[in-house]
């Protein structure tokens, strides 16, 4: 035998040997990954698992070649920035009806017993989880697809994201499971984990997130992967869906599902009573304190899926499940200060900064107050002890005062008269509740808010910059106002030259934000109740900029859908010589200052003087791309239906709600197809 034979031979059999080993790594690390995050019972210590996390890196370094986007070492994520695409649900995501009360669960108990005929049902109660809903896709054991919900019909695929995410197993490490299902749950921050984010961002002076919610969409809609998975997310699943699922039952679908590898619901019970039903309620109303995630509440859905198939769906949500919502949790602490915020558009808002206390899973001690008249209807003074509540779970609010509690020499709450952040007298406009800095030039929160504003997905949409960049470079004096942005260098972002690649991307990300079209640039501007409804119709309407700046209130209103503060703030807008100023600098920065020439070729008046009422779900197109539709051909997009309606844009699952004021009111309703076929 030859020696090139032999160290060939040699070769391939430790070729062999590695692949073998990166098989056997990815199964262990898998089922180790299941024991600790989704069983909470880890059977080797954090060094041995790092070990082998660190040996299967090595080894998949040395053999590119047994790539698996599945393997236990993509959960830490990549730092490849990408856009998400937009993917359409299978089975589309409905939104559930919500009670507060036992009198509405009692009624819809009573609607499902007449909707099956007095046939005998169970009904499945399991926690409602305050997070953001997800949908995953599996084919043969390995996970394929992430998709949030989106506007039920279509949502992001953030799989890359969701590959972080420990709780949800890549590969399942059951056996029995289709071989392709989705199933349907929720992901979430933690409890502990969201403080703990939150200490590091007040530490850095970083914006804080309001809610776990909000920091768990935040983080899952990052384009950043990497990010993500430093975020350690969580996640609950509650729903399987598919061709051949194992069972009728809900619940032992669910119980399957967990066999499989995957994180439910611990509290879930069958039940067939109301009185069973009320029993589940009120334990966990106390009992959910002690649960390391946010819930708000309880779903009861109908067991049998025959029985749901039957029962049907309205053109929200389904008719066999309904969320109770827990009533807010009130606690009684001290307020210690009122501290005044100022935001964007330069309204003032006071806060409450009061004695610590837990309420809803977390530590509050700061509240809204609103505003001038809502201090005054609690009549507060310093050192009073007030009642906080969190509304919908999520926000802290003082809803009550024990005065009788209250000092004798305490100081009555007055508010401010100039502005807390740069000395400028307040104002408060005819007809408004909140008070206003008229200092919207140099004002620090206000410019900063309009420059976030600006780079706001959507308006500029600069992904490469956040609220963090925007203090940061205010701070550091790069920029004073959104032109400024446009003359950002790389080395002035780099500095010590450790964030090379970081300050590419910035500057990257806003030279390709002069592509962005018109009428996103006239939202972006951050005129003051122009919205980005508004902004069209100004956009379409005026066509540039130089008309835009130009136009006279009555001109304005003609818009339908612009009154006239609207008016008045476009035209004291661009009066301002600052403002005009600025709009000159981003003219010569090359941002699109008028419609292009395939907006204007694909605009039309076949709609002119028609409103329109979108109901239903749409096989064609998604709910917003045929308001685009209607708008680009002059048409006008309501919610509600009234005798000023023309039509409505029905597609299936329409309310039957709608379709009987439709028919009282002789509106007419028409399908997809006939209305692609009105605007050619």
């Amino acid at each position: 035998m030859r020696r090139d034979d032999t160290l060939s031979g040699l070769l391939k059999s430790k070729n062999m040997d590695d692949k073998a080993r990166i098989e056997q790594l990815r199964r262990d690390l898998h089922a180790h990954n299941y024991k600790y995050y989704v069983l909470n019972a880890p059977t080797i210590g954090d060094q041995e698992f790092d070990e082998m996390m660190h040996e299967l890196q090595r080894l998949e370094t040395l053999h590119p070649e047994w790539d698996d986007p599945n393997s236990p070492t993509q959960r830490v994520g990549s730092d490849l920035s990408t856009g998400f695409a937009q993917v359409k649900h299978r089975y589309p995501m409905l939104s559930l009806s919500n009670t507060y009360n036992e009198q509405d669960v009692a009624e819809w108990y009573e609607s499902i017993r007449k909707g099956l005929n007095g046939e005998d049902f169970e009904v499945c109660c399991e926690m409602k989880y305050d997070g953001l809903s997800i949908s995953l896709t599996y084919v043969d054991g390995r996970l394929v697809q992430g998709v949030t919900r989106g506007d039920g019909v279509q949502g992001d695929d953030v799989t890359a994201n969701v590959r972080t995410i420990h709780a949800i197993p890549l590969v399942l490490p059951g056996t029995g499971y289709p071989h392709e299902f989705e199933i349907r749950g929720e992901i979430l921050m933690p409890w502990a984990v969201f403080e703990q984010l939150n200490k590091e961002r007040e530490a850095a002076e970083e914006p804080l997130f309001a809610n776990p919610r909000n920091a768990a969409s935040g983080t899952l809609k990052s384009l950043d992967p990497a990010l993500v998975a430093t975020r350690r997310l969580d996640a609950y699943l509650y729903y399987l869906l598919g061709e051949t699922l194992p069972a009728d039952g809900h619940y032992e679908n669910l119980m399957a599902a967990a066999s499989w590898g995957f994180k439910i619901s611990a509290g879930m019970k069958k039940v067939r009573t109301l009185e069973e039903i009320y029993a589940f309620i009120r334990y966990w109303d106390s009992e959910r304190k002690n649960l390391p995630v946010a819930t708000d509440g309880i779903v009861l859905k109908v067991n049998s899926l025959r029985q749901q198939r039957a029962l049907g769906f309205t053109a929200k949500s389904p008719r066999w499940a309904i969320a109770y919502k827990f009533k807010a949790e009130r606690a009684c602490t001290r307020l210690n200060e009122v501290t005044y915020q100022v935001g964007r558009t330069g309204a003032v808002t006071p806060v409450a900064n009061m004695e610590p206390v837990q309420l809803a899973g977390t530590t509050v001690k700061r509240a809204t107050l609103n505003n001038e008249d809502f201090i005054r209807s609690f009549d507060l003074h310093l050192g009073d002890y007030v009642y906080v509540e969190k509304g919908g779970e999520i926000i802290p609010k003082i809803v009550g005062v024990d005065t009788t509690r209250r000092l004798a020499d305490a100081l009555p709450v007055h508010f401010i008269t100039v502005c807390p952040e740069c000395g400028t007298s307040l104002v408060r406009y005819e007809g408004e509740a909140a008070h206003y800095c008229p200092n919207d030039v140099s004002c620090p929160p206000q410019v900063k808010g309009r420059i976030e504003h600006f780079i706001a997905r959507k308006a500029m949409n600069i992904e490469s910059l956040g609220p963090e960049t925007v203090d940061e470079y205010y701070r550091r004096g790069l920029i004073r106002n959104i032109a400024d942005l446009y003359e950002i260098r790389t080395e002035q972002i780099n500095g010590d030259g450790s964030r090379e690649k970081s300050a590419q991307r910035v500057v990257a990300g806003i030279a390709q934000s002069k592509n962005v079209p018109f009428e996103r640039v006239v939202f972006a501007l951050g005129i003051r109740f122009v919205g980005e409804t508004s902004a069209r119709l100004l956009a379409r309407r005026f066509k540039n900029i130089d008309a835009l700046m130009e136009a006279s209130p009555d001109e304005l209103m003609q818009i339908e859908g612009v009154g006239m503060s609207i008016a008045n703030s476009v035209v004291g807008y661009f009066r301002n010589p600052v403002n005009r100023e600025i709009v000159e600098r981003l003219r010569g920065y090359g941002l699109q200052m008028a419609l292009s020439a395939d907006e204007m070729t694909g605009m039309t008046d076949r709609l002119a003087g028609k409103t329109v009422v979108i109901s239903g779900v749409f096989s064609h197109h998604s709910r917003e791309e045929y308001k685009r539709m209607i708008e680009q051909n002059g048409g006008k997009n309501t919610g509600s239906i009234s005798s000023k309606t023309s039509f409505i844009l029905a597609g299936d699952h329409m309310g039957p709600s709608k379709l009987e004021k439709a028919e009282k009111l002789g509106v007419p309703v028409i399908d997809e197809e006939t209305f692609l076929s009105m605007i050619g």
